[in-house]
């Protein structure tokens, strides 16, 4: 390899220090993204709302309970499925058969 003439540097040694400074940029704007996705997703609800009390049919006990935006349910003990809506009104029972 023949020496630099003027100070400068080699041709492999410029490309390298390209390189280095691209991926440098890129890592840093990936992060960039990772932390606006992070921000974005942890800025919104976290789950969804839930009723203050559940009024269930008379004997049955609560074994379970799942919501989602338009409807909650709960499993009872006596093998059914109570679906509710968000104003507390039945929408739908679902007997299980073992």
């Amino acid at each position: 390899m023949a020496a630099p003439e003027n100070g400068e540097m080699p041709v492999d040694l410029k490309w390298l220090k390209r390189l280095v400074t691209v991926l440098t940029l890129t890592m840093i704007a990936g992060i960039g993204v990772i932390a606006v996705l992070l921000i974005i997703r942890l800025s919104g609800p976290q789950s969804p709302t839930l009723p203050e009390s559940i009024t269930l049919p008379e004997g049955t006990t609560a074994q379970a309970f799942t919501a989602t935006s338009a409807w909650y349910a709960v499993v009872t003990g006596d093998d059914r499925i109570l679906i509710y809506r968000h104003n507390g009104t039945l929408l739908q029972e679902i007997t299980i058969t073992p």
